[in-house]
């Protein structure tokens, strides 16, 4: 059975429904295909921060270098597992040549630009659409049990406000002022009052909910097999229930992209990024907003009746088993920072693949190779907080109307 379609979104994550949700907006016929359930992949799992002030890319100067002290160490905050793998050794020297000062100073207005027009999206939601998705605007406290460390974030807020971020440094004793449900290990703390959070996978489901009453057409559990290509354009898209024919394709696959790429004939400079989180039931001594551990690299988010930990990165390819020293390092975490955290309710634990690109900024531009293939990945980490933003950036380029936002200027893409 062949299926004649005007927009085909692939992917059923933030990025893909954001992108459903402004098409329709526009007007734009869409229909969206996802091989499991909404919203079942890394959205689902994330720590739920509009990380509006998290500018510094992934790839920055001495990032390499401490990824590869860490390299043996399966507990590390960023682990990249040994093997022979050409893809990995590709993103590595793509990764490692965009670890400078100069690359990192320039990703940081776009990231800054992306986050800022972003949390203003997510306000016009819940106002023009009455979303509720547990959104709450309380800024992000990062915590420091060693001086080292603090003095070095502190380099970075200095950085950041060059560009406009806004911060406030505070000894031990504005640390409690803010938070009192924090040990006494905890020294040094720096307040970042442009964040908010949410519970994300409300929030893409609740936006799901917005794009198919404005006419979205949802396939969950509908997976990509291949495509057909004639020329520059694709002609169809081959899936487990049935042909599609697009006019226009939106790859918003998140970490999967990189593999539905290969099927096109080019490579996407991405890495599957495994993260965990951790979710347990609300204790009494719930901290009152998000925190960042910053030691292990460990966030934390009270999302209503739920409190959620989240580390950070392996690179391990799609290798989906659960490494239990990194969730015990998280639990250690907690403990050095937070009191009673020995005993909390669990709820879930949870990995997922976040779509880490080699140089720290997401892919969102019309591909090269096929004039009616539209690329929206790459978000690593940032997926919730860039979601908004890069659904508006897609219906902007399927529109020929020059996007609010370039982020593929002077970048070599697919």
């Amino acid at each position: 059975m062949t299926k004649q379609e005007d927009i085909l979104i692939i992917g059923g994550g933030v990025i893909g429904v954001c992108a459903a949700y402004y098409l329709t907006v526009q007007g734009q016929p869409v229909t969206l295909v996802e091989k499991d359930d909404i919203c079942a992949g890394s959205s689902y799992g994330n720590v739920g921060w509009i990380a509006n002030g998290h500018a510094i890319p992934l790839a920055a100067p001495g990032m390499l270098t401490q990824g590869l002290k860490w390299l043996l160490d399966p507990g590390s905050p960023f682990y990249i597992k040994p093997r022979l793998d050409f893809d990995l050794i590709r993103w590595l020297w793509q990764f490692g040549a965009a670890c400078n000062k100069k690359q990192m100073r320039r990703g940081i207005p776009t990231l800054l630009a992306l986050s800022r027009t972003s949390t203003e999206l997510f306000e016009r939601l819940i106002a023009d659409e009455g979303l509720d998705f547990g959104f709450e605007r309380k800024g992000l406290l990062h915590l420091f049990t060693d001086r080292h460390t603090f003095e070095k974030a502190a380099e970075e807020a200095d950085l950041l406000a060059e560009f406009g971020v806004e911060t406030t440094v505070l000894d031990q004793t504005g640390v409690r002022q803010m938070e009192p449900n924090v040990l006494s290990a905890v020294a040094n703390g720096i307040y970042y009052p442009d964040y908010a959070h949410l519970i994300p996978d409300k929030f893409v489901k609740e936006v799901a909910r917005a794009a198919e009453g404005r006419g979205t057409r949802f396939s969950a559990n509908t997976e990509v097999l291949g495509f057909e290509t004639s020329g520059r354009r694709i002609s169809a898209v081959v899936t487990t229930r049935g042909n599609f024919k697009p006019d226009q394709v939106v790859l918003a696959a998140g970490a999967w992209s990189s593999l539905l790429a290969r099927n096109l004939g080019f490579r996407l400079p991405m890495q599957p990024a495994k993260g965990y989180s951790v979710t347990f039931k609300r204790p009494p001594t719930c901290p009152s907003l998000p925190l960042s551990l910053d030691k292990h690299k460990v966030a934390v988010t009270p999302m209503g009746d739920m409190l959620r930990f989240s580390s950070t990165l392996e690179l391990v390819g799609f290798d989906d088993s659960i490494n239990r020293r990194r969730l015990a390092a998280t639990r250690q975490a907690a403990g050095e920072y937070l009191p009673d955290m020995t005993d909390l309710e669990l709820l879930e634990i949870w990995r997922g693949f976040r779509p880490a690109s080699s140089d720290g900024l997401p892919i969102i531009k019309r591909s090269n190779r096929f004039e009616n293939l539209i690329l929206a990945t790459g978000h690593g980490m940032l997926g919730i907080t860039h979601g908004p933003i890069t659904g508006k950036l897609v219906s902007q380029i399927i529109a020929n109307n020059p996007p609010d936002i370039d982020v593929a200027s002077g970048r070599i893409l697919a």
